[in-house]
């Protein structure tokens, strides 16, 4: 199936964000660690989120997480330490993608892990227990997700948890995140020095708990108006919150180097709110930004920043390569079909110096399965009237209502 896009000419909506599906993933886990039977409130419906209720909920033997990358850390940290014996698989682009570091990291604590075909890599074979704990070097510089699997498991363990995390820590701000999630349930976890986290042995309290909305939905709105051709467009956004330790929040600083203003109608801390944007008209010159704490926002500013004719300079980039796709060689590709020549520098940076080539006639976008090609690239439909989005329905990992969203939005969006 592909979409075809076209913009509106003026540009005034209101939308109601998905829940955030960082948080989502995460209160789940905890809420099952707890012994909460009930669901977190405004839990998201993404299908990262619906693949760990279902999970949760009917623990088969076999649990196939489809393409979820978070569903596929933490489930395999929540059932090392969890009753029974299950298998745990996913998509071919899930079987390919590494997963050694969090599955020898459980090794060492005592967990009972298994490959059950390539060394590294999914599926696993999983039988669940009681561990120790104690002290434990893990790389840093790969993936957030082992680092918070490995936490929100911890307080549960006898002797609790000190993590000494190696190399540059990446996707800082998820750590965070998942440390003042599992502290909102009276777990007791802090960092002790810039490299180590400590957690005690210290079972987590059921509670009620609310999820914010999702900053990272809210980035393609922001990357919309800076888009469009309409000067006195507005956007309300509905349910983000001021102050969150969501680590995408950062995009309202860097879309305000990009022209776009950002409005909260309450700054009440902990309290969802509606934010408004509007455009400036004050747009930098050129953008240099270290995504190591926000990699996927890359695709967004990589998009938004061409269009509007900025030159960007983006490091920070390595985990990249093993996302839903190599989303390196993807926007590489995938750019060049609009006429903007990207560069990869050393392989974990994205360049574009405002070198052009021949753009394709009614181009459309391969997504490759992920679902930040899809959200990224469809505002690209303000400069490009009809552009073609493939399999467009991808975005249902993270984001299922936003094709609706666009079209309240007045998007027209047909099928081919």
């Amino acid at each position: 199936m592909t979409y075809r896009i076209t913009a509106p000419q003026q540009l005034e909506s209101e939308i109601n964000l998905p829940a955030s599906k960082s948080i989502s993933n995460r209160a789940l886990i905890i809420y099952a660690l707890s012994g909460r039977k009930t669901m977190p409130e405004h839990l998201s419906d993404c299908d990262d989120t619906v693949v760990m209720v279902n999970a949760l909920r009917d623990m088969p033997e076999t649990i196939d997480i489809k393409a979820g990358g978070t569903a596929m850390r933490f489930l395999t940290a929540y059932l090392a330490v969890t009753p029974g014996e299950h298998t745990i698989t996913g998509t071919e682009r899930m079987r390919h993608r590494p997963i050694n570091i969090l599955a020898d990291a459980l090794l060492r604590l005592g967990a009972d892990v298994a490959y059950e075909e390539n060394e590294g890599f999914p599926p696993l074979r999983i039988k669940g227990r009681q561990l120790q704990g104690g002290s434990l070097e893990v790389q840093g510089d790969v993936s957030s997700q082992f680092i918070s699997a490995l936490l929100m498991i911890a307080p549960g363990m006898e002797k609790g948890l000190t993590l000494h995390l190696t190399g540059d820590i990446i996707s800082r701000p998820y750590i965070d995140l998942t440390l003042c999630t599992m502290r909102n349930f009276g777990a007791n976890a802090e960092w002790t020095d810039n490299d180590t986290i400590e957690v005690k042995p210290q079972p987590y309290t059921p509670q009620d708990y609310y999820i914010e909305s999702d900053w990272s939905a809210a980035s393609y709105w922001y990357e919309i108006l800076a888009l469009s051709k309409d000067n006195e467009a507005e956007i309300k956004l509905n349910g983000l919150m001021d102050g969150s330790l969501q680590g995408d929040s950062v995009v309202k600083y860097l879309f305000s180097m990009l022209g776009i203003k950002t409005s909260f109608s309450s700054r009440t801390r902990n309290v969802p709110t509606t934010v408004t944007l509007r455009k400036t008209g004050l747009v930098s010159a050129r953008l240099d930004y270290n995504f190591i704490n926000q990699p996927d926002l890359a695709q967004t500013f990589v998009v938004t920043c061409a269009l509007m004719g900025v030159p960007f300079h983006f490091t920070g980039l390595a985990t990249l390569h093993i996302k839903e796709t190599d989303r390196i060689v993807a926007l590489k590709t995938e750019m060049r079909k609009l006429g903007y020549v990207i560069s990869d520098g050393d392989g974990t940076e994205l360049i574009w110096d405002g070198e052009r080539c021949e753009p394709e006639e009614n181009p459309v976008i391969e997504t490759y399965e992920d679902h930040r090609m899809a959200l990224a690239f469809a505002p690209a439909a303000s400069q490009i009237p009809g552009l073609g989005i493939n399999n467009p329905q991808v975005v249902t990992k993270s984001y299922p209502h936003f094709w609706k969203d666009l079209a309240d939005a007045g998007f027209l969006i047909s099928e081919e």
